[in-house]
């Protein structure tokens, strides 16, 4: 479980796995690749090198205790696109989870020659004032586990949401564009995976981002936000047809 410094000026830790192809995977919220990714990446090692970057302020890599400036998502994708060039990848696959997804599609619309194809579980790169509710339910924190405090340097779980609570409410507010301005750049071949039940990512708003990008597909799983732990089955199927597709 190897670092590297890349050229924003922090230390990201990261799994590295697998052979052939590289495939970027993108962690969510208070996770990591080995906490988010480990059946994807027990699947995939055999036909893809796989590497799993830690995102800055969580787990091992630096900054000790994350932050959420108000362009988060867009301080993770260049972090993503630099840890790229730190290890020599010209190109790659990418598959984002949750808040991952969303900087994994910021990082396609503004560097789309460095995607082979553009995956993502749980995003949808839009929101609006629908899910105001959904966003400040997260508060108050008590649903983050011992174990998430730990690995994350929690010592106040109400302090630590706050922050993502106050970006994703300007986010709203300034309209609701995570990364839709960008969606046309996209020339990857791109799938939206949603659970029918993920109350934060309904799929109209995935619909939106994709009759932006002018291309690409949702594919549907009957449960909530994990859809890769929820429906693994079908999630397998899914996008191991879609990979092969994009190869």
């Amino acid at each position: 479980m190897p670092f590297i410094d890349i050229a924003s000026g922090v230390r990201l830790h990261y799994e590295e796995v697998g052979q052939g192809e590289p495939l970027i995977l993108v962690h969510g919220l208070l996770g990591s690749a080995a906490d988010h990714f480990a059946q994807v990446m027990a699947w995939l090692k055999a036909d893809y090198h796989l590497y799993g970057p830690t995102l800055r302020g969580y787990g091992q890599s630096t900054p000790e205790l994350r932050q959420f400036p108000l362009d988060f998502y867009q301080q993770d994708a260049e972090d993503v696109v630099a840890f790229m060039d730190a290890l020599g990848i010209p190109q790659a696959h990418i598959l984002g989870y949750s808040d991952g997804g969303e900087a994994a599609l910021v990082a396609a619309g503004k560097y789309p020659e460095r995607f082979r194809s553009v995956a993502v579980i749980g995003a949808v790169g839009n929101f609006d004032p629908a899910i105001r509710p959904r966003v400040q339910a997260m508060y108050p924190a008590d649903w983050i586990t011992d174990e998430e405090k730990a690995r994350n340097n929690i010592t106040n779980s109400n302090a630590f949401i706050l922050p993502w609570i106050t970006a994703m409410k300007h986010i709203i507010d300034m309209g609701g564009d995570v990364s839709l301005s960008l969606a046309h750049h996209i020339t990857a071949p791109l799938l939206i995976m949603l659970g029918e039940r993920d109350t934060l990512n309904p799929a109209t708003y995935a619909r939106k981002f994709l009759e932006r990008a002018g291309h690409g597909e949702l594919a549907l799983f009957a449960c909530g936000h994990a859809v890769h732990d929820e429906a693994w089955d079908e999630f397998k199927r899914v996008y191991g047809d879609f990979l092969r597709a994009a190869r």
